[in-house]
């Protein structure tokens, strides 16, 4: 290899070891937190839970630099998952978004010194009408700390940045605690996929939330023959309604099995014209409720390596949902 080669490959090599020692130390900071978790940051955790579930307005979140990133994700997964939320930046506030706080709301302040110049005006405005605060720092003794009703206070571990100066392992334990807070929150609210989907109603992730029932093919498009049908009639509703099967229902209406284009190809060493569909049928298939949710459908089938789920009720089919239709949602 000339020197050029082994120069990359060096660099290549530092690379992945700077990346190894980034990701090992941000591990380390968060074992500390899940420690911290276990001791005495599990009784305010609690508090601020029940604190913001109880308040009848909504949660103000703040911080400046890193922080304010960390905060700005965090009142988004507030917000989506059924806590309304919205990040005010502290500058702002000083300049007259402090009118968009009221008596009703909490403010969740982050900062990982406590000490951030910016957040006086936002803290001594939430003081004044007595609006909660809960703070999110490391400072244990610091300014903020002392203006808070619960005080979140996280462990002091090393930044992964070598300096210790770039925010690395810091923000991580702030975005940690953030979703933590969001996830609780959700589960203390009851929060369901589908008042999930209510607030995603777009994209992949909306076209995952859709129910089977909305999209399946149902009556007339439905290919159904009962029991004791001939194949030669099974062949030709499997052509005209081409999803791939047809549905064979018991004399009660119940799903007693499905003929596939698979079953088809297993079989035609035997005279399928003396058979019924009964002699080739799967009996066993893979079905879904109209409940189920469009991702965890698409998931079947790719697990299966098959095209097409009966959709029933009380075992009996009122529906067909096919690969291609989920693809057309979106659904992955």
């Amino acid at each position: 290899m000339h020197s050029g080669g082994v120069k990359k490959s060096a660099e290549r090599q530092a690379a992945i070891a700077s990346a190894l020692r980034t990701i090992a130390t941000e591990q380390t900071g968060m074992a500390a937190l899940a420690e911290a978790l276990n001791a005495g940051l599990a009784e305010p955790f609690g508090r601020a839970v029940e604190l913001l579930s109880g308040i009848r307005g909504r949660v103000i979140v703040t911080g400046v630099g890193k922080s304010g990133h960390i905060g700005t994700k965090l009142a988004a997964s507030l917000a989506s998952t059924g806590t309304p939320a919205f990040f005010v930046h502290p500058s702002e506030a000083n300049h007259g978004d402090l009118g968009m706080i009221a008596r009703d709301d909490a403010v969740i302040a982050m900062s990982w010194s406590g000490e951030t110049f910016e957040l006086k005006g936002i803290v001594s405005y939430a003081r004044r009408f007595n609006i909660p605060i809960i703070a999110i720092t490391a400072g244990e003794n610091s300014a903020l700390a002392r203006e808070a009703e619960v005080l979140l206070c996280l462990p002091r571990t090393p930044e992964a940045c070598p300096h210790g100066l770039a925010p690395t392992t810091s923000t991580l334990l702030q975005l940690a605690i953030g979703d933590a807070l969001a996830v609780a929150l959700l589960e203390a609210r009851g929060f369901t996929a589908d008042h999930f989907r209510t607030f995603h109603p777009g994209g992949q992730l909306g076209a995952n939330l859709t129910h089977v029932g909305e999209i399946m093919h149902r009556g007339d498009e439905m290919p159904i023959v009962p029991l004791g049908t001939k194949m030669p009639e099974a062949v030709m509703m499997l052509a005209k309604k081409r999803f791939g099967c047809v549905c064979v229902t018991d004399g009660d209406g119940r799903l007693a099995g499905i003929v596939t284009d698979g079953d088809l190809a297993r079989n035609l060493h035997l005279n399928l014209s003396e058979l019924a569909v009964e002699d080739v049928m799967t009996r066993e298939p893979k079905t879904v409720k109209p409940q189920t949710l469009a991702g965890v459908a698409m998931a079947l089938l790719n697990d299966h390596h098959i095209s097409a789920l009966i959709v029933i009720e009380d075992d009996m089919p009122v529906g067909v949902v096919h690969f291609h239709d989920l693809l057309r949602l979106g659904a992955a």
